[in-house]
């Protein structure tokens, strides 16, 4: 080490090399490597020559300058390099030249060259190759001792330092007067920091090295944080060596793994889930520190929405029902409740996170869906079916065909309810039940006057039964055989009075009238056929006529005058041959189909003999006269 180096800071010379070029021009430098500190000062010197005269000229040194870079093929003047302006001083005399740099830095390292300019043409010359320098701090390095609370510190330097140098130790910037060995063994307190000199040279220490600071976070973009987007947190730490980085989230995990191990935790893409409290740790040699909480708030838009109802059973009409609508959303969302019913401009049930019915009715049924919304956007949730179990409504009756009813013709009686779950119907005919079973229908295939009456239905379910009101059938009939009778029933008097009656079943009621047998017109209308003044010649069948618009019906009477004498009739039987003409005895006689018709006996007075008068009733009324 030069006694001149040595006094502007610590150099190492390593080697010293003459260049020289062809016909005497030539650069030597006192050496071809210098290692330097950081900070200190150095000097590169050099001499050159060059020839005195050339072609009858003399030579003249127009330019000297030193460099370590080119611009465009031409050097860069170190006086005029603005990376080390203020720092670089020429000093040339003659043919010698210094170039002395003060305040080393790291980016000095570099070879460094020295160039003349001469008057003479081609004059330039530049020795090569030139004076590497390398600047280098002290430093101090860290290894682990036997017990891990203790750190073996040492002193060094990528110069070759001179044997015996002695050095000088700091802590925490102040000397420590027992040390002056290259190593020193301390005890770990973070809060401490060391550092070494050589001695001679305190002004140029190295770097003090102690353990990482307590680390500050930060979180880029500082704005809100929105889901989906980039988002970096950087945890920076002042320490020496180094720093080394890993981040954690909070989540009460003891055995927490590091979610990254750079001074960056990166989110591409931050999710929901994403947020929460984040911290790191910075550690180096010396000892390791712990940051505090960074809260990471992510917002975002309302995820799909979650249904449910209260109570999750069976629901009952008049019972009290709970629908509630919730989604993760940040900031929380806000909800509106509706009702399926395909309405474009469906109205809000409720702007609530519950829909609640205090006493739910069977028009609530239905499918229900809500939304959730924030200023980040909106979703809307599945549906939710709601289905109100209830007794049976008031039945609905009704007979098809709607018209009048005709016996003989089909006709179906429907029994209808709401109710649910659906109802089982029982058909009654007054109080007989007809038929039962979950149709509600019952049907006539040919239904007949029998089946007039009133009739009703009961719909019923496991939460109640209901009565229908009273369905009244009325089946129309044509005319049933009418019946016909005689009144008096007594031995009729000539010319007394006889009323002949008809009468017969139908819907609607029938009308009557009276004929009497090979006459045309007829004798009377109405129910009842009265004759006055009773006479033989009134003999013979009548028959009235029962009829309504659906149809017609005949009965006959026979209606026999018979002419008797005044005094009492002797009873006697009636021969078996007994005459039967009737111009000879003024007498009827029944044939086998006369017998069975319907008849009635006038007796008019006569005076033919009583032996000759017949006897006037059939055999099957009386045995004799």
């Amino acid at each position: 080490m030069s006694l001149t180096a040595a006094a502007s800071g610590f150099v190492v010379v390593l080697l010293s090399v003459q260049g020289t070029g062809q016909d005497d021009w030539g650069v030597t430098y006192s050496s071809t490597e210098i290692c330097a500190l950081k900070g200190s000062t150095v000097e590169i010197n050099c001499t050159y020559t060059y020839p005195s005269r050339i072609d009858g000229g003399d030579t003249e040194v127009k330019e000297t300058f030193w460099f370590t870079k080119l611009s465009g093929n031409q050097p860069v003047d170190l006086s005029t390099d603005s990376d080390y302006q203020g720092r670089v001083e020429y000093s040339c005399y003659e043919k010698s030249c210094t170039l002395r740099i003060t305040d080393l830095r790291e980016s000095d390292s570099a070879e460094y060259k020295f160039s003349f300019i001469t008057n003479q043409p081609g004059g330039r010359y530049t020795g090569s190759p030139g004076v590497t320098l390398r600047v280098t701090d002290l430093q101090v390095k860290e290894s682990k001792s036997s017990d891990p609370s203790w750190r073996d510190l040492k002193c060094h330097s990528s110069c070759r330092l001179p044997d015996r140098s002695s050095y000088i130790w700091y802590r925490n910037g102040h000397k420590i007067q027992s040390q002056t060995s290259s190593t020193y063994l301390v005890y770990i307190n973070s809060a401490d920091s060391y550092s070494c000199a050589v001695e001679g040279h305190e002004d140029f220490p190295s770097p003090p090295v102690y353990a990482p600071r307590l680390p500050s976070v930060s979180v880029s973009p500082s704005a809100e944080i929105v889901e989906g987007s980039s988002v970096t947190l950087t945890c920076s730490s002042d320490a020496n060596p180094a720093a080394k980085y890993t981040w954690y989230k909070k989540n009460g995990d003891p055995d927490l793994q590091p979610l990254s191990k750079e001074p960056q935790l990166v989110f591409s893409s931050i999710q929901s889930t994403d947020s929460g409290e984040y911290y790191c740790t910075a550690e180096n040699e010396l000892g390791r520190r712990t940051s505090e909480y960074i809260s990471i708030n992510v917002t975002y838009a309302p995820k799909l929405p979650y249904l449910s109802v209260s109570p999750s059973a069976e629901i009952v009409e008049g019972s009290s029902v709970t629908l509630t609508c919730s989604s993760d959303a940040n900031p929380a969302a806000k909800y509106t409740w509706y009702k399926k019913n395909g309405d474009p401009d469906l109205q809000p049930l409720s702007k609530e996170p519950q829909l609640v019915f205090s006493s739910i009715q069977s028009s609530d049924s239905g499918e229900y869906y809500c939304t959730a919304e924030n200023e980040l956007g909106r979703r809307t949730s599945e549906y939710i079916s709601i289905n109100v179990t209830y007794a049976p409504k008031l039945p609905s009756v009704s007979v098809s065909p709607p018209a009048e009813i005709v016996e003989g013709s089909s006709v179906t009686l429907t029994c209808s309810s709401d109710a649910n779950p659906a109802a089982k119907y029982i058909w009654y005919k007054e109080t007989q039940t007809l038929i039962q079973g979950p149709e509600g229908v019952y049907h006539f295939s040919s239904i007949s006057s029998e089946d007039r009456g009133i009739y009703s239905c009961m719909s019923e379910n496991q939460y109640g039964e209901i009565n229908s009101s009273s369905l009244f059938i009325d089946v129309q009939y044509a005319p049933k055989l009418p019946s016909v009778s005689v009144s008096p029933s007594a031995e009729i008097v000539e010319g007394s009075s006889v009323n002949l009656t008809c009468s017969s079943d139908a819907n609607p009621a029938a009308n009557y009238t009276w004929y009497k047998e090979n006459e045309d017109s007829p004798k009377a209308s109405g129910q009842i056929f009265t004759i006055t003044d009773v006479r033989a010649e009134y003999s013979g069948n009548y028959y009235c006529e029962a009829q309504n618009r659906r149809g017609r019906h005949n009965s006959i009477l026979q209606l026999i005058v018979v002419a008797v004498d005044a005094s009492p009739a002797p009873e006697f039987p009636i021969p078996a041959d007994s005459p039967t003409d009737p111009s000879d005895h003024h007498s009827a006689a029944f044939s086998d189909t006369q017998a069975d018709l319907p008849h009635a006996i006038v007796l008019v007075p006569s005076f033919q003999p009583p032996a000759l008068l017949p006897c006037c009733l059939p055999p099957a009324l009386v045995s004799s006269c």
